[in-house]
């Protein structure tokens, strides 16, 4: 436990300093997580990579049929904590699939701070506090009082926040601990902290003693929770769905089959009509049972319909995708949703109306928008989606993606523009960028590179005896550019040979030329394939 003790000494260091600013760059483009800030067109942005954990300032601006971006400060996070657990991608269990987030007033953006164990980075601990470029302090969060079941550290990750801006408390959902409170109303540095489990037989929300027993029957895990414009709270449990009247901490269960004694994993509260979107996920032995539930402008809650481009509803469509939701984003009437499949690489987003999910037409998944739709510009997975105010007057789209930065909308998901981690380069390929430089199984690299006039581009992959094994463009067109001139959707190494086989294991070189005699070189690894 060497490594857990290393950083609680350093909670206790940065929770009263501020982390010093490292640059205007996204520490990684594999981001996990991005919402508002307290200013109009700008957000922050969660990053976890090769080089570290840290939280980018991004200004965002509608121009021209695009959107324009400057990031103006990044931190960089100490090495023992993050905000990105490990087993965000290989947790079948649905709830521990997202990195939450909230824009919490005085507190500013949080997200769940996770620290380093001998096993990883699976030590939930508390959240990071982002109020200003260089006010980003981590808010340790110790054990309740009581006595719990002895399950794995995840079970007690903070899974959602919800900020009651009236009474400057911010609300979180913990697991196994229940919820926690987070009353700052006297200010950030001296919170009133206090502890809750829910209670299935009286139908309480019953405050933590020291002399409190939890069990998994009757206290449900909380994996969820969500604000109703109303006020009242939505909790989703491992026991079903719950309302709660924060003036008497009276529960209420939601009396609809399925979702009274189903495991809820997750609930999202928005939209013009007010949407009410659940989830629900039940692991067997050798795969996940998953359905998607709606609430849309006070109806009753019914599982959301799939239709396809003939109007014809279908059955079970959520499921049989395996999809688990991470976030929702909504603007208007419309629902986004962010999804990855459990045991799988398919992931983009769902677009809801008012009728149910909005089909696409595409012969491989018809409701799925991600690459084909141009959500992301290559085939990554989509791993978080927000709406932000980008004016007064637009409502802009986030979507984080594991390995090509961001995208961002200003038109409501009709168009994108992807924003990555920009490392200057040098005219007629004087420099060659490998994006990520280290891939795993069937990742993908992408091959930056700039020229100064219209060229033929060739890119081929060596392995380092020098021996060719992939030609990935050959005389293909690329225009001048200011900034780049790579193709997202072409110029890319997936880690595999001509033949489609995985490559072993190593460092490999990347040859990129054009028709005017200049070459350049890139360097990537790859640890191989499945």
């Amino acid at each position: 436990m060497k490594r857990l003790k290393k950083a609680i000494l350093e909670l206790g260091l940065f929770a009263v300093s501020a982390f010093a600013a490292k640059g205007e760059s996204f520490v990684s483009n594999f981001t996990y997580a991005a919402g508002p800030t307290s200013t109009t067109g700008s957000i922050w942005v969660v990053s976890r990579g090769n080089a570290g954990s840290g939280l980018s300032l991004v200004s965002l601006s509608p121009t021209s049929g695009t959107v324009s971006y400057s990031i103006t400060a990044t931190e960089l996070l100490p090495d023992s904590l993050t905000p990105v657990q490990d087993g965000v991608f290989s947790d079948v269990t649905a709830e521990h699939r997202r990195t939450p987030f909230a824009n919490a007033g005085k507190l500013g953006f949080v997200v769940p701070l996770i620290a380093e164990t001998d096993s990883g980075y699976l030590a939930p601990y508390g959240y990071f506090s982002a109020r200003t470029a260089n006010a980003v302090t981590a808010k340790p969060l110790p054990a309740p009082k009581g006595e719990f079941p002895e399950l794995s550290e995840m079970s007690h990750a903070i899974s959602a926040f919800v900020y009651d801006s009236t009474s400057s408390v911010l609300w979180m959902a913990r697991g196994i601990y229940g919820v926690a409170k987070e009353d700052v109303s006297g200010g950030i540095n001296s919170p009133k902290r206090s502890n809750f489990v829910v209670n299935k037989k009286s139908l309480t929300l019953d405050s933590l003693k020291s002399s409190s027993v939890v069990d998994t029957v009757n206290n449900p895990a909380v994996f969820g929770m969500a604000r109703s414009l109303d006020g009242t709270f939505y909790l989703a449990t491992a026991g079903g769905l719950f309302t709660l009247d924060i003036s008497n901490f009276k529960l209420k269960a939601s009396g609809v089959k399925g979702l009274d004694t189903s495991r809820v994993t997750g609930v999202w509260i928005g939209g013009n009509p007010e949407q009410i979107i659940v989830e629900t996920s039940k692991r067997g032995k050798s795969s996940t049972e998953d359905k998607l539930w709606r609430s849309y402008n006070g109806k009753a809650f019914a599982e959301v319909v799939f239709r396809d481009t003939t109007g014809k509803a279908q059955k079970n469509i959520y499921d049989k995708n395996d999809f688990t939701t991470s976030d929702v984003a909504f603007i208007g009437d419309r629902a986004f949703l962010s999804v990855q499949a459990v045991e799988g690489s398919a992931s983009g987003l769902l677009k809801l109306d008012s009728i149910g999910a909005i089909p696409y037409d595409d012969e491989d998944n018809q409701w799925l928008y991600g690459l084909n739709a141009g959500v992301v510009d290559r085939n990554v997975e989509v791993t978080s989606i927000a709406a932000f105010p980008m004016t007064a007057k637009i409502t802009g789209l986030v979507a984080c993606t594991n390995g090509a930065g961001i995208s961002v909308s200003a038109d409501t998901g009709k168009t994108w523009t992807h924003i990555m981690k920009q490392t200057a380069l040098k005219d007629n390929l004087g420099s060659i960028r490998m994006i990520p430089s280290v891939i795993g199984a069937d990742n993908q690299s992408l091959v930056s590179y700039k020229v100064s006039k219209n060229s033929k581009i060739t890119i081929e992959v060596f392995s380092y005896d020098m021996r060719r094994v992939r030609t990935i463009v050959k005389d293909a067109e690329r225009a001048a550019s200011a900034t780049r001139s790579t193709l997202a959707t072409e110029d890319y190494w997936d880690g595999r040979d001509n033949a489609g086989n995985a490559v072993a294991m190593g460092i490999y070189y990347v040859r990129v030329k054009d028709n005017h005699g200049h070459v350049g070189w890139g360097k990537v690894m790859t640890v191989g394939g499945k």
